[in-house]
This record gives structure tokens, sequence and C-alpha cells, in this order.
């Protein structure tokens, strides 16, 4: 299967570790130049855009923070500044948030708490899209993947916010694609299931792990590979007319 990647240059948000890494070296490895940003712990970040080809000018890595309007224009700036455009964007960065605790009503939560989450988690996605669209448009040739969560599609109690956010994205996808599609530009969306990153392979306990495989059809949790794979071929040439869809990789769940 020929993806086309080669030469075309990625951004990849949040993808210095976890889900976002595994698309970073997948696209890599198809021969695309890739830019991935970080938000702290910068050093990680460019230690695996040189693993990726800094070197040779085919990766690089990026400051990029959600809560930071200032640092989403300057990443999409300093990839089309050195490299020319952003051909794939892999919408992956996401501000995390404790889930609620049971003992505290979902009503109880201070506005200012959740309309910054919303803030950081949607507003500053759409943005990033809005600043990747216009280049894609004028070369008739672009790949949007949106990254959302199985929160948004079965819910999770204590995670009303959270879900409210990335559900967007698919109402999102929608209608963009109706704008973008005529130009050559498609857009999409990946819903990962519980995922065995670092961050869940350390922090979430053994039982609720155990949960989920029994719920599972498959046995077994994806890895950030699955999720990966699926990426890649959305935010390629061999996704010829997929566009305004929501791909869920999470064992049958």
């Amino acid at each position: 299967m020929d993806t086309g990647l080669a030469g075309r240059r990625v951004l990849v948000t949040g993808g210095s570790s976890g889900i976002g890494a595994a698309v970073a070296r997948a696209y890599a490895h198809e021969g695309a130049r890739v830019a991935l940003t970080y938000r702290r712990g910068g050093e990680q970040a460019e230690w695996l855009a040189r693993a990726l080809g800094a070197e040779r000018d085919a990766a690089m890595a990026v400051r990029y923070s959600l809560a930071e309007p200032d640092t989403v224009e300057s990443a999409v700036a300093t990839v089309t500044e050195r490299w020319g455009g952003v051909d794939v964007l892999v919408a992956n960065a996401v501000r995390w948030a404790p889930r609620r605790a049971p003992s505290t009503p979902f009503e109880a939560v201070a506005a200012v708490d959740w309309q910054s989450f919303l803030d950081d988690n949607l507003a500053a996605t759409l943005r990033t899209v809005q600043l990747t669209v216009p280049g894609m448009r004028a070369r008739s040739w672009g790949r949007i993947v949106l990254i959302s969560s199985h929160v948004a599609l079965n819910g999770h109690r204590g995670q009303e916010f959270y879900g409210a956010a990335k559900s967007a994205l698919h109402g999102f996808a929608r209608s963009l694609a109706w704008d973008v599609g005529p130009d050559g530009v498609l857009v999409n969306v990946v819903c990962p299931g519980l995922t065995t990153t670092e961050r869940v392979l350390t922090g979430l306990p053994a039982e609720i792990r155990e949960r989920e495989l029994r719920a599972t059809p498959t046995g077994r949790l994806s890895s950030p590979e699955d999720v990966a794979r699926t990426v890649l071929f959305l935010g390629s040439a061999a996704n010829g007319n997929m566009t305004g869809q929501t791909l869920t990789v999470a064992g049958g769940r």
C-alpha cells in the first residue's frame, strides 16, 4: 500500500510520548518529515526528534501548549517557515484533568474550572486546524486527524467536561468535511479506547485494567502502535475519500 507520505510535512501535537510518539514514529517510517510538539519535557521531545532524523532536517521538536495561544500560533509558524507548510495535522495534544470526585456533584464544579478546560482542549485544537487549513487548500491536498477518546462515545462518571470537549471534535469533523472536502482536504476522528501508554501502565490500578480486559472482545488493550496505524492510514494518500468519519480503536468495545 502506497501511503504517499515521502517528503510530506506532518505536525503531531502532543507528540513526545504515548500515542503521539507512536504516531510520529509511524509517519517518519513512511518517509515523512515530522514536527512533534511538547508542552514540557523538551528534552524527551528533542531526543525523539533526533531519533527520527533531526540531523537531516527530517524531524523537529516544537513547544506547543493548549493553554498558551501564542505557542499554538508559533508552533505552526515555525513548521511553515522551516518546511514550507503542513500537509498532515494530527491533533493529539490534550489537557488532562482529574476525575470529579464522587462526593462532588456535577453542578458544584466552578465555571472557571470547566470553561478553561473546554478552552484548552477544544478552542486551541480548532485554532490549530484554522492555521493549517489555508496551506492545505492552496496545495489541494491535506489530511487532518483529530484524536478523541472512548469517553466521548461511552461516557465515564466524573468526566463530563472531558467528554464534552472530545465529543465536540466529532461534530466539528462532520461539518468541516463539507467545507474543505472540495479542496482535497480530508478530516477524520480516531477514538482510542484504553491504551497501554506509559501513563496508563503506571497510573491505572491493575484491577481496573483487568476489568477493561474482560470487557474487550479481543482480550487485550490497544497499544499506542495500534492507534498509530489507524492515524497513519487516515493521514495518508492511502485514504483517498474517507472524511467526516470516526474510527474507534478499542478492541471491539
